[in-house]
């Protein structure tokens, strides 16, 4: 990827003493799950009474969300001060360059997690790995949690060059965990030589997976075990694949096997917001931020082997530019008697609401476009709320649209 380089957010750390070297970093990446599997590697660890910095993007309602100390978001003010003092040192040019959005980002929740002094960090890649921002951190531990087609034209050889790209974020002496099972990309990622690799349905991945009252029941192995029933409070088979990396992403950071009973407890309160959320039974109201294909294939299966729709299903739905509409719809299943509210995201990548409500009616379903996320769902909410308890209400196509329809949701009383 020809200009691109890490020298801008280099010098930035390294005019404040590179605080990514304080503690030890768990660097995740991966085309989805990868915020889910950074939130499950968190509570692992701050079950062994550590405490952890996590560093994820984007944001659902407030840019706090983004670095947080055992999940718990740093207080705005904090924030606020921590990057007062980043524009300060840039005003006096102490930067090679002017900082982006998320370089600031990066490097105040680098600096912050030094001040207040963390174990460990859980820091997730915001796209690709080789040249992204974070990548100036030395993870102990390399995570991948799969290559799927994201940020790519779709042409040529484009998971080999998707790969790679995330393959930077391995480091000499790093241990890899590689939760993408295509035995022709490993050489891509054993070309950077980590220091050890554990491959997902060799080394650890999931043995069984059975639906619960309100989640999953899975039996995990790892290279030092196989820990038995352990419930996962999360929607989708997929969230199944993500604890198994995280666990073996802190199995790797520990250097041996998890007390089943702090598994236990460490996911006994997960919660991932905006991934499979339900906030609502009857009608049954679900916000999921999948935003390309494979997202949208796992939220349809989701949808299918979990749930009973014998009402009409209502989309909320928002891409960004760059994913091919069409495509996207296909993979969510939208059909003949779905109805899409077509909105835009809040975003200036958000397609417009004509385009999707378009490709919406071309699959058969009813549409309408209604640009305002709060709108949006308001309008969809109310309309399954006269209908009955049997409709769906899903909100999805970007983690934009859901971080909204979250705000929105809190506002008719259906968010804590």
């Amino acid at each position: 990827m020809a200009g691109l380089s890490l020298d801008r957010i280099t010098s930035m750390v390294d005019v404040l003493g590179r605080p990514q070297d304080d503690y030890p970093v768990i660097h995740v990446t991966g085309t989805n799950g990868k915020g889910s599997t950074v939130r499950m590697a968190t509570a692992l660890l701050a079950a062994h009474q550590l405490s952890v910095g996590t560093f994820t993007s984007p944001h659902l309602e407030h840019v706090s969300e983004r670095i947080s100390r055992n999940l718990e978001p740093i207080d705005p003010e904090e924030l606020a001060g921590v990057l007062s003092e980043l524009a300060a040192l840039e005003e006096q040019r102490f930067f090679a360059g002017s900082p982006s959005y998320f370089d600031l980002l990066t490097a105040a929740a680098f600096a912050w997690f030094s001040q207040v002094a963390v174990d460990v960090a859980v820091v997730e890649v915001g796209l690709l790995g080789r040249y992204d921002a974070t990548n100036v951190v030395n993870g102990q531990v390399a995570v991948v949690t799969n290559v799927g087609k994201d940020h790519t034209d779709g042409t040529g050889d484009w998971r080999r060059r998707v790969a790679a790209e995330k393959a930077g974020i391995i480091k000499p002496g790093s241990h890899l965990v590689l939760g993408e099972t295509s035995a022709d990309l490993r050489p891509v990622f054993a070309a950077e030589e980590p220091a050890a690799t554990w491959l997902r349905d060799e080394d650890f991945g999931v043995v069984t997976d059975r639906l619960a009252l309100g989640g999953h029941v899975v039996d995990l192995r790892t290279p030092y075990q196989v820990l038995e029933e352990v419930f996962l409070p999360v929607h989708g088979a997929h969230q199944g694949q993500n604890a198994a990396v995280a666990v073996a992403a802190v199995e790797a950071f520990f250097g041996r096997g998890l007390d089943p009973a702090v598994v236990a407890e460490a996911f006994a309160g997960l919660r991932l917001p905006g991934r499979f959320e339900v906030l609502h039974r009857a009608p049954l109201l679900v916000l999921d931020g999948a935003h390309n294909p494979d997202g949208a294939r796992a939220a349809a299966a989701t949808l299918a082997d979990e749930f009973d729709v014998a009402g009409t299903r209502r989309w909320v739905l928002g891409p960004l530019a760059g994913r091919d509409v069409d495509e996207l719809l296909e993979a969510f299943g939208v059909r003949p008697g779905d109805h899409v509210v077509a909105t835009v995201a809040p975003s200036p990548r958000g397609v417009p609401a004509g385009e999707v409500a378009k490709a919406a009616e071309a699959r058969g379903a009813t549409a309408e476009p209604i640009d305002d996320v709060a709108e949006a769902v308001a309008t969809t909410w109310r309309a399954a709320l006269a209908a009955g308890e049997g409709d769906l209400v899903i909100v999805a196509g970007s983690l934009n649209i859901v971080g909204a329809a979250r705000t929105a949701c809190r506002t008719l009383g259906l968010v804590a």
